[in-house]
Order: C-alpha cells, then sequence, then structure tokens
C-alpha cells in the first residue's frame, strides 16, 4: 500500500510516499481502507521525536492517528461491523499510521460514519472531537451551568470543546483572535475574549475550569482565572507527575515530568487550583455519542483546508505553521 511515512525522528524530516505492506489483523480488529484522514499537532511532534519519552516506534513511521473509511475486512471475532460498511476513527497507538490506503483498528474503537457528513468531515472529527470530550467530562467532570473557560475555541480541539461544552449544558468562555470570533460566536460560545487584547484572567477566579489548548504562559496564566479549588487542563503544556502515575509510565518518568511541570504546579498552589496533562484515548462509544449530536445538528466538524493525499507534506507544514481555523483534511480518494 501508498504511505506517507518517515525513516527517522527529527524536526522538519520530510514525509516519504513509500510502498508498505498491508497491515495485518488480529481477531478483534477491522481493515479499513482511508478515504480521508486529518492533520493534528500532535503528527509533527511526534515526527520531531518531542513524544519518545512517552512512546517510541519502529521506523519507518507511517504518521496520522484518525480517519475515515470503509472496512475491507474483519477480524474472526468482529460482530459490530462488516465489510463495506462506512465507518471512522482514530486508532490506537499500537496501530499507528493512517496517512496510508489502509489502516487497522480494534473494533470498540469504531463508529459508523454519521450518514449526514462526508469521508473528509467524519476524518476531521475523531481525535480532536474525543479529546475535547474526554477533557470535559473524564477531567474535568464538568456540570451544567459550570462556568467553563476554553483555549482557542476556533481552532481544531478548541472548535469541538466549544460545541460539546454547550451540548453539556456548560457556559462557556473561549479565547480567540479576531479572525476567530465569528466562528466560535456561530458555534454557541456565550463569552468571547480577544487573547491580543484583554487579559483572560481578569478578574481572577471567574471560571470552575479551564481547558488548555495552547501550552506555555497561557496554561500558566490560566490558574489566576479558576476559582479556588478550580481545575486546569492541558494538552498542550507538559505532562506532569500525577500523569506518569495514571499512565503506569514508571518512576524515572515521574520524576522527569514532576520536574518538568513544576512551574505549573508551583502556579497552582499559588492560586489553590489542580494542574493535569491529558491524552485523548480512542473510544467508539464516544463517537458513537457525537453521531447522535450530529444528527440532531449540535454537533459538526469545522473543516479549514483539503488537500490531496499526495500534498500531505503540504498539510503538515500548514498546521504547523498555525492559525488554522478547524481542522485540516488529507483526501485520498476523490469520492466526496
Amino acid at each position: 500500500m501508498k504511505a506517507m511515512a518517515i525513516e527517522k525522528y527529527g524536526r522538519k524530516v520530510p514525509l516519504k510516499l513509500m510502498e508498505l505492506p498491508v497491515p495485518k489483523i488480529g481477531a478483534h480488529d477491522v481493515l479499513v481502507k482511508v478515504y480521508a484522514a486529518s492533520i493534528n499537532p500532535v503528527d509533527y511532534k511526534l515526527r520531531d521525536g518531542q513524544l519518545r519519552i512517552l512512546r517510541s516506534y519502529k521506523m519507518p513511521l507511517i504518521l496520522g492517528g484518525d480517519f475515515a473509511g470503509v472496512v475491507k475486512q474483519v477480524g474472526m471475532h468482529v460482530t459490530k461491523f462488516k465489510e463495506g460498511d462506512a465507518v471512522y476513527g482514530r486508532v490506537e497507538n499500537d496501530n499507528y499510521g493512517t496517512f496510508a490506503e489502509y489502516a487497522v483498528i480494534g473494533e470498540n474503537n469504531l463508529a459508523l460514519k454519521p450518514e449526514s457528513l462526508s469521508f473528509v468531515e467524519a476524518a476531521a472529527i475523531p481525535l480532536a472531537g474525543l479529546t475535547a470530550y474526554q477533557a470535559l467530562t473524564e477531567k474535568l467532570h464538568v456540570q451544567p451551568g459550570d462556568h467553563v473557560l476554553i483555549h482557542a475555541g476556533a481552532g481544531g480541539v478548541g472548535s469541538f470543546a466549544v460545541q460539546l461544552g454547550k451540548a453539556l449544558g456548560v457556559h462557556v468562555t473561549t479565547t480567540v483572535s479576531s479572525k476567530g470570533e465569528a466562528l466560535a460566536k456561530e458555534l454557541g460560545a456565550d463569552e468571547l475574549i480577544n487573547y491580543k487584547e484583554v487579559d483572560f484572567s481578569e478578574p481572577a477566579g471567574r471560571f470552575d475550569s479551564v481547558f488548555d489548548t495552547v501550552g506555555g504562559d497561557t496554561t500558566k496564566q490560566s490558574f489566576k482565572a479558576v476559582k479556588d479549588g478550580g481545575h486546569v487542563i492541558s494538552i498542550a503544556a507538559v505532562p506532569n507527575a500525577r500523569f506518569a502515575v495514571e499512565n503506569n509510565l514508571g518512576y524515572l518518568r515521574q520524576g522527569l515530568f514532576k520536574v518538568a511541570a513544576m512551574k505549573y504546579e508551583k502556579s497552582a498552589k499559588e492560586y489553590n487550583a489542580h494542574y493535569s496533562y491529558m491524552f485523548m484515548h480512542p473510544s467508539g462509544e464516544h463517537l458513537e455519542y457525537f453521531n447522535d449530536l450530529i444528527a440532531e445538528g449540535r454537533l459538526r466538524p469545522i473543516i479549514d483546508r483539503v488537500f490531496p493525499f499526495s500534498e500531505t507534506q503540504k498539510a503538515l507544514d500548514y498546521v504547523e505553521n498555525g492559525s488554522t481555523k478547524g481542522k485540516v483534511v488529507i483526501q485520498m480518494k476523490e469520492l466526496d
């Protein structure tokens, strides 16, 4: 099969078009012919080697985590899907690599593609949507009426977080640039903060929790923004010791992450807040929940640009350069 892969880690290491074996499936796996796959920041971070402390892969490594496509083969114990089903999902870490003609995924992490969405639209959802949903429900445990600050509400993850926050009954405030204001408002945000003009942490202690998709000083400043005992969850800063413990990463990385996250933990302590770092996990059940929201018109993917498979490197560069509004998708077949 044709695949876009790297042969070594390194910043700006180019993707190469390779001919690689079609992956084999296990008894509970599904082989999918990929029609579209989306680009995520984790792809260039993985390429750069930034995530080697968490997980290392054999080379060549196919990039890409989520996709939409059609089932071509099912394992002997698969009961939920059959050949010909239109599906979408986010592959497990062991099966990483969707910038390719075929991908393998466990049946429990797969869902039928929403009928109202194209393959391109469906491919934009899994990683970003699951990240947003799990941050709000499994980490922040939001409740109806909570005041939550979501950073970058016009971005790939933020655009899903705003919509899902509203579906969960949350009062959503989001930071945006002037260019993102119209989109964030359209998605249902209750309040907008232009981060280039306004200090989102003033007045202090406004929010029950903060979902940070930006990192750096934005993360640090977020502790001031939450109420006493509030929670800041980040996907863009650095892991802390608690993350290492929760993911069974061992004492060495627990110690390393403790040092790396020291400035965030210090700020959290100063404002009597809590800090957590997270990675999403694949879930077909959560995708099925999205399908219901999509059918009701309460959730939709925002597509910034679509690139052909031959321009996957160009698409990756475009996302890495920042300022995207919504998701960037590569299309394997001209079906939509």
